[in-house]
């Protein structure tokens, strides 16, 4: 009986530890495909992410740079990296020349994009959703704040590096339907033609308006052209607002008492009817190019003209700075100028420096171009919402 039931035993043993290798091997099989499966993760999550959104692609100056400028060497004139930029909804300088968000941070939000980076932040190499390569006192032009900015000619060879990224990452196919996908937002001029006016250049005295303004749309068009050629079809525009009635270059000629500056107003009409017919154009000769043209102009001189009509008190004056108007460019006190004074509330006023605007308007424009309407005249023939929802 000892016998028979050690013999039981021993079996039941060798049962049990039969089984527990068959599910220690079971296990460990189920282990290595899961191990397998999440090695391919990565791979299949990027492009799933790349087959879903809709990346979003800045182009410009300081309307839309939200930081590139911090990474450069350049000059306090060029950085909005200090106190109280960013005071309203940060809390800290971002680098944009704002109390807060710009145009574009709004843009992203309506996406469903989160805030889109700039291209030089510093360990920043995840371009799927989109990057921004503004830089604040860029222009279209090469020589306007040569050494200081990122220029548009140069934005447009990191645009060609995040190309290349999407390539490797994705694949020629993939990444070319990628970039199709892609809103292409461009916010670029204001500063060509009003450098000449803050600087001692004497180019505007080499050049007619017209040739001047040809020159800046011509370098534009180049762009816009070789960002088509790799696959981009879908492009946001905004027109520039009356920059001789900025706080800023009113107070440029002592002569004017204050008025707007007519010279710069003249070349800024003459930049937004070409800039219009460029897009008419494009639209009927480039297949598939699609965008959207936003009044930025006359949207912010309604806001300037009649402020409590949009729920503001001030729409001359800057809220930081000094001088006249606040014209003085000395906000944050880092500046040639080092006094400053900032007003209580930004969420008063249309303009929160001596050339940039608050938060608050930023966000206001940023909804007439998401929804807006061409009946409007505010955006056509696209609104930004609908530019984002074609495929």
């Amino acid at each position: 009986m000892i016998n028979e039931a050690m013999e039981k035993n021993l079996i039941m043993a060798r049962l049990s530890s039969l089984f527990f290798i068959s599910l220690f091997l079971h296990v460990a099989l189920i282990a290595t495909c899961c191990i397998g499966i999440s090695q391919q993760q990565p791979k299949k999550h990027a492009a799933a992410a790349a087959a879903m959104a809709v990346p979003f692609f800045l182009f410009g100056d300081s309307f839309l740079d939200v930081g590139n400028n911090n990474y450069i060497n350049t000059s306090t004139l060029d950085r909005a990296n200090c106190w109280p930029y960013g005071e309203t909804y940060f809390k800290f300088p971002t680098g944009r020349f704002s109390d807060g968000r710009l145009v574009s941070d709004f843009i992203a939000e309506n996406a469903n994009l989160p805030l889109i980076q700039p291209f030089l932040q510093p360990g920043f190499r995840e371009y799927i959703l989109g990057v921004n390569f503004a830089s604040a006192g860029a222009g279209a032009l090469t020589e306007t704040f040569q050494g200081f900015v990122i220029d548009l000619k140069t934005q447009l060879s990191y645009y060609y590096k995040v190309e290349s990224w999407l390539r490797q990452k994705l694949g020629n196919d993939d990444a070319k339907m990628t970039m199709s996908r892609a809103v292409y937002l461009f916010s670029i001029g204001s500063n060509d033609y009003m450098s000449p006016f803050l600087t001692n250049s004497t180019i505007l005295h080499n050049y007619s308006d017209s040739i001047y303004v040809g020159m800046v749309i011509g370098n534009l068009t180049t762009v816009i052209k070789e960002i088509y050629t790799r696959g981009g079809r879908k492009f946001g525009f905004i027109n520039l607002p009356d920059l001789g009635c900025l706080p800023g270059m009113k107070i440029t000629k002592s002569e004017n008492n204050g008025s707007c500056l007519e010279e710069v107003t003249s070349l800024v009409t003459l930049h937004n009817k070409a800039l219009s017919k460029l897009l008419f154009g494009l639209e009927k000769r480039l297949k598939g190019f699609k965008y959207s043209l936003f009044d930025f102009n006359s949207n912010l001189r309604q806001r300037m003209h009649h402020p409590s009509k949009y729920g503001f008190k001030e729409g001359e004056a800057a809220c930081c700075g000094t001088g006249q108007y606040r014209g003085v460019f000395s906000c944050g006190g880092k500046r040639r100028v080092k006094e400053f004074q900032l007003c209580k509330n930004p969420n008063d006023y249309v303009f929160w420096d001596s050339f940039h605007l608050t938060e608050k308007i930023y966000k206001q424009l940023a909804d007439q171009m998401w929804s807006g309407t061409s009946n409007s005249h505010d955006v056509g023939p696209y609104n930004m919402s609908q530019l984002f929802r074609i495929h």
